[in-house]
């Protein structure tokens, strides 16, 4: 239950009057008369009846001007009033009784200290206590004896709702009218600040946003001391415009003449400021159906111009098409009117219009005459507003935030905020609710300004002084830009181990090698972790779109109109709707040199101290043009190395640059770069052999085979990830993400792996599942320490001169000690773990669990840690009390107060001695310590020198000369232990930090581990028999890889997931010495060739990422690259039919496949016609077989392909068995075997798969005959062929054939000549042309036959 709305002796608990915040953007009126009495129409029920309180002496009945309330309401008064002005503190009624009669009606109850009338409903009678429970409109409750009490009965037969139509369905005011807009110049310093108010009258309309949010911010929201206090935020106030059948809200503006907080004004404001503690809803509240959600729907009035935010903020769209038809009808006109220079004629902050190539849409232009017309507040939001038109500004006024005009749009749309009263659209929110709101916004794709006070109205006055400045506002200063790819912290981030990569990507045209180079960085904010590198692509961007598959970028940076079409393309193909921000190049987007000066800068002055792995002295100067200056600066290894390749990392550094700049304008650069992790970029290119460490997936694989999302929503249900997703930590499931997007190339490194997982398997399972348990305890240590390192130096919002209410320190203590809580663990569960190193022959576990080898030895920094203060009272407290010789500062000062205190304790002797009375001692009275307590009969042999300070009976207290020196000694002393205790979590923090490499490599070596036991695990949850794969060594040139299973199962699909039936494993053979190189598989429609071709793709990638498969047998000779084409899919945003997208894919398997390549093509060709689509499928066949003699799987339904290989050693012919069966009216019912049998099937039974998807029974019948007369034609050719197997109409389809095959070839080299005055660097077309030639010399082949 809420606190008592009054203390038991009748003193108001309200201690701050509401801050106008609506006077921010309206303008002053004349002082409005003294308030009216809460009602216009009374009927008086006792025997002494007096009208409520007039605010005329001489009437009895409220003035009806302009400026009063119009209720309709009408009430029953009970109680004594005075006659005229304003209501004094009454006596209390002559005692009445009532009881369960009066239980649900409403009434209101006079607070005399506050001068306030405040509505409520009885709820309940206490027949014992004679009481009545009042629950008030906020949901406080109070027990009264109402007959004791002053209060009007409401009738409920009259309402007066109807005063709150004109404002948005369900929308609440929570701020006052306030019809002269002075602030004081003392700041405020309640509620929203304090106001000078003599007389006032309100209605305050809040609503709960879920349980806490509002509901907290009822009790402490705008009650506590704020600083928002701007003097001119209303100087300029506008008049409110009101319904006929609303009241208007008269209030008058505290006045301007300061006055000391003694006089008997201060006094009398003091008591009158209560109302801000105590938001009073209104009447509209008490009833559901009188308050509504806002609607993103309704025929409302439009407003002529024509203003909103896109996604990113930028003002795009009609604000009609944000706004509730009744937000539209209350502010369209007014903006329309007011904002005109946001429409039409809207210029960027260099006056260009949307129309010049160089417009900047970020920016806006303010007309002088606009400005003129704000006040001193208004411009200073303006200022930040027309800087980030693209932004959503959170700014600062004292403990709430406020969001204005367009901003408040979006606010109650996104947030369901409520739009505050007035005709200025405003919404708000306490600080306590900043990140909630912030995360919400940010992960619907906004961008978030936190605009933050830096000055408090104390400092603001003081400024004034001292500097002779007219400044009425306090400072306020950008803290931080934030974007879902920014966030650190948060419920969603919290719950969810998803990294939120942002990725900056240049590219460049390198014209002497014919290539384009793309440079890359990656970073997750979120664990201070960059990756930087660049790679040569070709014309398709085939890594770029592999690696924006694995990484899915919440966010891009990128130069504007640097790009060329096809990177353009390829951002908008593989990403998940990523926010994108195009920088100005060179200025923004910086170039190497630019990037190498600036980081230059940065590490400067960290000279000597670890930043991320070993440090490199780099020459400065010109490292890119390769003229170093004398002069060695420190930089991380990764950007050393890149300075050192010159002009093959420059465009890897300008990516960088480019990210550094973002990062900067978010506040997030010294932050992330002091303690960065800076990795190379993971090999994408197709090299040598033996330089790869990684087997290589690229976007069609990972898409393809639903490695990482599934095709449906891009989820993770139904991938290959979740299925061994067995991590219970959030680091370890990002882990295994990544092995997943790359697993491992070298047989040696594929059998160590290996190894690990088989140890973690039998006798170690015991100590296995100990050791989960102690895992599942820890936080996401990646993130919390990286929140930590972030935290070490102050700077943003957690910089020392922003002005913040919530206690921030406790927070930080607390995650503080969470960390070491979770370091302490890790180091006692890997203890504990390493005894399995004895039993187990794995190199890997041995280092992983080694201390001082993979896993560093931290056992000391623990120790350390644990004697320097109690975690468990500075988690529940608060605050960090450091234990003796844990911190020299705070020693110093302990040792400075014992000192003085010890010369205290001295000095008191000495006064014993000299006085002669041993009961001498040291008092303390009220603020008085160490006062000198003397008998009184010693009073005459006190000297003159000691000071009199206070006395009782008996006794008399003094302060010497001596002991008034020592207090001041006492006081500095005490204030300086308090400065060192207020600084001990840096100091700590920054002691924590020291260590942060050996803290990154304890959450790896854990990391590894987790992925490990889940590897481990994951061969349990196979359906049938598991195996530890075979890795065989590189067999020699002559000999193709092999690739054997027996009994292969499917990693993911089990039979309680395929309803009937369990799924049928299959032997596979391919490669070797004994089995040809590739399989044609055959088959009928839906018998489960694609599902075999993913079968077995996804059991390589397990074999080579250390994990069991299931089989019963399997040897592998390690893959270096998995191709994949199978689905019909088009790409129509980048203008690519269904056809052309098949054949670009393939395009890549034919230039980028080695003989250690595994290919798997699923109906290739079935795009075009029968001719065409059987043409390029058997001349893609044949150069995969003939050319590159690599492994791979052909599934087609072009059995003339069967034909001719059917007599090929280095091509097996398999099917996928089944029967077949006479149903009704002659249609074939077939029924599926998923069994891999040797040969060719003779036909695909389509028709079949047409009655299963419910066709009519006429159309199957007559399909049926039409199948078999083509079937017949087709024999009779075949038949014809083999006597004749030339005739003209065969040299009319082929010629056909190599037309189209040379317009496809045509096509793609067009495609790659795209840009301008560059040539064509890539094989592809000449692969195509060498197919095209091969068809030609086929139909020459076949024509001298003949």
């Amino acid at each position: 239950m809420a606190p008592s709305r009054r203390n038991s002796n009748g003193r108001s608990p309200l201690v701050n009057q509401q801050r106008q915040i609506t006077s921010f953007f309206t303008k002053a009126t004349t002082t409005p008369p003294p308030p009216p009495p809460p009602s216009s129409s009374i009927t008086p029920l006792n025997p002494n009846p007096n009208p409520s309180p007039s605010p005329s002496p001489n009437s009895t009945t409220p003035s009806t001007s302009s400026s009063e309330s119009k209720r309709k309401k009408a009430v029953l008064v009970i109680g004594p009033t005075q006659e005229g002005g304003s209501p004094k503190t009454p006596e209390p009624a002559a005692k009445r009784a009532y009881g369960e009669e009066v239980v649900g009606r409403r009434v209101r109850v006079y607070w005399p200290l506050d001068e306030s009338w405040y509505e409520g409903v009885v709820k309940v009678f206490d027949e014992f206590s004679g009481k009545h429970l009042v629950q008030y409109d906020d949901a406080e409750e109070e027990r009264l004896e109402l007959g004791r009490e002053r209060i009007e009965w409401v009738e409920e037969a009259v309402t007066s709702f109807k005063r709150l139509k004109r404002k948005m369905s369900g929308q609440k005011d929570r701020v006052l009218k306030d019809l002269k807009g002075e602030d004081d110049e003392d700041g405020n310093e309640g509620g929203r600040g304090r106001r000078r108010s003599v007389s006032k009258k309100m209605v305050v309309m809040e609503e709960e946003e879920g349980k806490e949010e509002n509901a907290v911010e009822e009790e402490s929201g705008r009650d506590g001391d704020d600083d928002s206090g701007d003097e001119d935020w209303g100087s300029k106030m506008e008049k409110e415009s009101v319904d006929e059948d609303s009241e208007e809200m008269d209030l008058e503006e505290e006045e301007e003449e300061e006055k000391g907080e003694d006089s008997p004004a201060s006094s009398k404001k003091a008591s009158k400021r209560s109302l801000g503690s105590r938001k009073r809803k209104s009447l509209s509240e008490e009833k559901p159906g009188l308050v509504k959600k806002n609607k993103s729907s309704g025929n409302g009035k439009e407003g002529k111009l024509k203003i909103s935010h896109d996604v990113s903020g930028c003002l795009t769209q009609p604000i009609n098409s944000m706004l509730t038809s009744d937000a539209t009808e209350r502010f369209g006109a007014r903006e329309a009117e007011k904002f005109w220079f946001l429409g039409v004629e809207r210029r960027d902050a260099k006056k260009r219009s949307p129309g010049d190539v160089d417009f900047d849409p970020r920016t806006l232009y303010l007309p002088p005459d606009f400005l003129k017309s704000l006040t001193g507040g208004q411009r200073q939001w303006w200022e930040f507003k027309s800087k980030h038109m693209d932004k959503v500004l959170f700014f600062k006024m004292g403990k709430f935030y406020e969001l204005f005009e367009m901003d408040a749009h979006i606010a109650a749309k996104e947030l369901g905020l409520q739009y505050m009263k007035g005709e200025q659209p405003h919404c708000g929110f306490p600080e306590k609710n900043f990140a909630i709101n912030l995360e919400k916004l940010a992960r619907k794709g906004f961008r978030v300004l936190v605009v933050e006070q830096t000055e408090t109205p104390e400092q603001l006055d003081a400024r004034r002084k001292e500097m002779g400045t007219k400044d009425k506002v306090v400072k306020r200063e950008i803290c931080a830009i934030v974007t879902k790819g920014t966030l650190t912290e948060g419920e969603v981030l919290a719950s969810c181990p998803d990294t939120s990569y942002i990725l900056a990507l240049t590219e460049s045209f390198e014209v002497v090698e014919n290539q384009l180079v793309i440079g890359v960085c990656v970073v997750d904010v979120s664990t201070s972790r960059f990756m930087v590198g660049q790679f040569s692509d070709d014309s398709d961007r085939t890594l770029l779109c592999s690696l924006l598959s694995e990484l899915r970028p919440v966010e891009i940076i990128k130069p504007a109109r640097v790009l060329c079409p096809e990177s353009e393309k390829a951002l908008l193909r593989h990403t998940r709707n990523p926010l994108v921000n195009d920088l100005v190049p060179i200025m923004e987007f910086w170039d190497a040199d630019r990037t190498v000066d600036e980081v230059k800068k940065f590490y400067g002055h960290l000279k000597g101290q670890s930043v991320s792995g070993s440090l490199k002295n780099v020459v400065s100067g010109d490292l890119i043009s390769s003229s170093p200056e004398k002069g060695l600066k420190c930089f991380p290894d990764v950007l050393s190395e890149l300075v050192r390749l010159g002009k093959h990392g420059a465009t890897a550094l300008s990516a960088f640059g480019g990210c550094l700049f973002y990062l900067r304008q978010a506040f997030l650069d010294e932050t992330l770069l002091r303690y960065a992790k800076f990795e190379l970029l993971p090999h994408l290119g197709h090299h040598d052999i033996t330089q790869k460490p990684y087997m290589v997936l690229d976007s069609a694989a990972i898409e393809n085979l639903e490695i990482l999302e599934n095709n449906k929503n891009g989820g993770s249900s139904g991938t290959l990830y979740e299925q061994l997703n067995h991590c219970v930590t959030a680091f370890g499931k990002r882990l295994l993400k990544s092995w997943f997007a790359r697993p491992l190339f070298h047989t040696v490194l594929i059998r160590e792996r290996q190894d690990a997982v088989a140890a973690l398997k039998g006798k170690a399972l015991p100590s296995v599942l100990e050791f989960r348990k102690q895992l599942v305890k820890l936080p996401d240590m990646e993130r919390l320490l990286a929140r930590l390192f972030a935290s070490s130096e102050a700077n943003g919002r957690n910089a020392n001169k922003v002005v913040l209410y919530e206690d921030a320190s406790k927070k930080h203590i607390q995650e503080f000690v969470t960390a070491l809580y979770g370091c302490e663990l890790m180091v006692r569960a890997c203890s504990s773990f390493s005894a399995i190193t004895k039993d187990v022959e794995s190199s890997l576990l041995y280092r992983l669990l080694t201390p001082g080898q993979g896993l560093p030895d931290m056992s000391s920094v623990i120790s350390h840690f644990k004697d320097a203060f109690d975690w468990t009272e500075a988690e529940s407290s608060g605050r960090i009390i450091p234990r003796e010789g844990a911190d020299a500062d705070y020693d110093s000062a302990c040792k400075t107060l014992r000192e003085v205190e010890s010369s205290l304790e001295k000095h008191l002797k000495e006064q014993r001695k000299v006085l002669g009375e041993s009961s001498i001692t040291y008092v303390t009275v009220g603020k008085d310590v160490y006062l000198l307590e003397v008998p009184e009969s010693l009073r005459g042999s006190i000297p003159r020198d000691y000071e009199l300070r206070s006395s009782k009976k008996g006794f008399s207290r003094y302060w010497t000369p001596q002991i008034k020196k020592l207090l001041g000694e006492l006081s500095l002393a005490e204030a300086e232990k308090e400065a060192s205790l207020k600084s001990i979590l840096q100091r700590m923090i920054g002691s924590f930090c020291d260590h942060h490499l050996k803290w990154r490599h304890l959450v790896s070596g854990i990391s590894e581990l987790d992925v490990l036991i889940s590897l481990a695990i994951a061969s349990d949850y196979y359906e049938g028999p598991s195996c530890r794969p075979t890795i065989l060594e590189a067999p020699s040139s002559s000999e193709v890889p092999r690739l054997s299973a027996k009994a292969l199962g499917h990693p993911v699909l089990r039979s309680d997931a395929l309803g009937r039936g369990t799924f049928v494993p299959n032997d596979v053979s391919i490669g070797g010495s004994h089995h040809a190189s590739f399989i044609l598989l055959t088959g009928p429609n839906m018998g489960g060739k694609s599902t075999l071709i993913r079968q077995i793709c996804m059991c390589v990638i397990l074999a080579q990422l250390g994990a069991d498969v299931p089989a019963e047998e399997f040897e592998l000779s390690p893959v270096d690259q998995i191709f994949v084409r199978m689905g019909a899919r088009d790409h129509i945003m980048a203008g690519q039919s269904t056809f052309l997208t098949e054949l670009k894919e393939t395009a890549s398997m034919l230039s980028s496949a080695t003989r250690h390549s595994l290919v798997a093509l699923d109906e290739l060709g079935r795009g075009t016609s029968t001719s065409d689509g059987q043409a390029i499928a058997e001349s893609v066949l044949e150069h995969f077989v003939r050319k590159i003699n690599c492994r791979g799987l052909f599934s087609t339904h072009y059995h003339r392909l069967a034909v001719d290989y059917q007599n090929d050693s280095q091509v097996s012919l398999r099917h996928m068995a089944c029967q077949v069966g006479k149903g009704a009216s002659g249609v074939e019912e077939v029924t599926f075997l998923y069994r891999l049998t040797p040969g060719a099937c003779p036909k695909s039974y389509g028709v079949n798969v047409a009655r299963l998807a419910g066709l009519p029974e006429s159309i199957l019948q007559k399909a049926t005959i039409k199948s078999r007369e083509f079937e017949a034609v087709y024999g009779r050719r075949r038949e014809g062929s083999k006597v004749k197997p030339h005739d003209n109409r065969l040299d009319k389809t082929f010629a056909i054939i190599i037309q189209d095959l040379g317009l496809v070839a045509m096509v793609l080299d067009c495609l790659l000549k795209f840009r301008a005055g560059q040539d064509c660097f890539c094989k592809k077309p000449r692969l195509v042309i060498e197919i095209w030639k091969w068809a030609r010399l086929k139909i020459v082949e076949h024509t001298n036959f003949a």
